[in-house]
């Protein structure tokens, strides 16, 4: 199905998202008019919240490293309908690499020959619950559009997950019993995500990746080998069926670098899993501080869920069947990349390889009414960059901007050919078709 548009009462009051085809009706009837570009937000003109029926809609979270998957979706009688699909991609990665740089400056002033400093002492204390600036990023990116789409769409709950893998269940070594829910219909999901995720999606002994893998024992039961996840990797049915009951050391004999890499990585702690947690639960209590009832859950349920719809492995299906449900009957058939891209620096001046300052970039970010980061959309009726290009746009005082669309950068274009269409809010925008086949 198509994305839903996102409408608003004539107060700016959200109401009950809409399809494109009644959208496309109101505006044409002059009942409303466009409220937002990107996310496509219309307001009516006639409407008010107490005049309409507002049933609510719900959202998922899957946070990732690099990216995130946001939807919005309705639920009834335990059926859920995907409604609209955001994947969030982060800069952690950049604001890394700027702290690296930061602190190889600091490192070079304290042993450069300038001038005496007061040296600090105990007065870099971190409070509780610190994260690092790439990680803190990823929390604070995917609060800031939760708290958009509850301006937009009626929310009334969020779903994230709050644990990656469920370190429980990974680390007892043993069935667990009762009334825990591994013995039920989520029995070893989590300890097959986990090793999947560990071992990169491929065979432990070939290094083959798109084909059907195994739980395989590295050191067998047989042989006293136990069922903990440090004795568990994945194999292709060829190398299991080959191993059999032989050690690893027998059957990696003829191989000794792959030997070494499969007990290294074998003996590989939780650390990855907990620092993936970690985040999860800051942006757990993040969410939980806006007020909103957050429903949290593991990323073994939410395979399961997504096995049982026979959706495919994507940031934003995984969203969509976050938590308890039923079944999922559509979802968006294109989703909304937003990736942040900043909002630009207070540094006017580019330097060389040296060091020294080979420009001055102006003190004025506006030209001719556009700014760098504003979405625009460009005709351009001849020459080499004839055409339509819409996407965010680098200013020059030429007046000849450069728009980076989906498909490239593309530069020299005169500002007499561009028209706003929403002002820069540190994204970069642009659609991409849902994973239609399943993994």
């Amino acid at each position: 199905m198509h994305p839903f548009v996102f409408v608003l009462d004539k107060h700016g009051r959200p109401l009950q998202p809409c399809t494109p085809a009644r959208a496309r009706r109101l505006l044409a009837s002059g009942r409303a008019v466009v409220a937002r570009h990107t996310p496509f937000v219309i307001r009516l003109k006639d409407r008010t919240v107490a005049d309409s029926q507002v049933d609510g809609v719900e959202a998922g979270t899957d946070p990732g490293s690099k990216h995130t998957g946001i939807a919005v979706f309705t639920t009834q009688a335990g059926q859920r309908r995907g409604r609209y699909s955001i994947q969030l991609d982060h800069r952690g990665t950049i604001i890394h690499k700027k702290v690296e740089q930061r602190a190889a400056y600091r490192r070079r002033r304290r042993s450069a020959n300038l001038r005496y400093r007061t040296p600090r002492f105990l007065n870099q204390r971190r409070p509780d619950g610190w994260l690092a600036p790439s990680l803190k990023h990823r929390v604070n990116t995917t609060l800031s559009w939760i708290t958009r789409l509850a301006r937009w769409a009626p929310l009334r709950a969020v779903h994230v997950e709050r644990v990656a893998f469920d370190t429980h269940a990974l680390s007892a070594g043993r069935p667990l019993e009762g009334a825990e829910y591994q013995q039920g219909t989520l029995c070893g999901y989590e300890v097959r995500e986990y090793l999947l995720e560990k071992w990169g999606r491929a065979c432990a002994y070939c290094g083959k990746s798109g084909v059907p893998l195994n739980i395989d024992h590295i050191h067998p039961r047989c042989r006293g080998g136990s069922d903990r996840v440090s004795n568990l990797c994945v194999a292709c049915v060829g190398c299991n069926q080959r191993k059999g009951a032989r050690s690893v050391e027998e059957f990696l004999a003829g191989r000794p670098t792959v030997l070494a890499r499969v007990l290294a990585q074998a003996k590989a702690p939780l650390r990855d899993a907990a620092a993936v947690n970690a985040t999860r639960w800051a942006l757990w209590r993040a969410l939980t501080a806006t007020g909103l009832p957050v429903h949290a859950a593991s990323g073994g349920r939410t395979k399961w869920n997504r096995s049982r719809t026979g959706a495919a492995k994507s940031h934003t299906l995984d969203a969509l069947h976050v938590g308890g449900l039923e079944t999922v009957t559509c979802w968006p058939s294109r989703v909304l990349v937003a990736g942040a891209a900043g909002r630009g620096s207070h540094c006017r001046t580019r330097t060389n390889r040296f060091g020294f300052p080979r420009l001055r970039l102006p003190r004025i970010k506006q030209v001719h009414g556009f700014a760098t980061g504003d979405l625009v959309r460009a005709s351009v009726p001849s020459g080499k960059n004839a055409g339509v290009h819409t996407g965010r746009t680098a200013v020059r005082t030429s007046g000849k901007f450069t728009i980076t669309t989906a498909l490239g950068a593309v530069q020299g274009i005169h500002y007499r050919h561009v028209r706003l269409l929403q002002r820069g809010d540190g994204y970069a925008y642009h659609l991409q078709g849902e994973t239609s086949v399943p993994h």
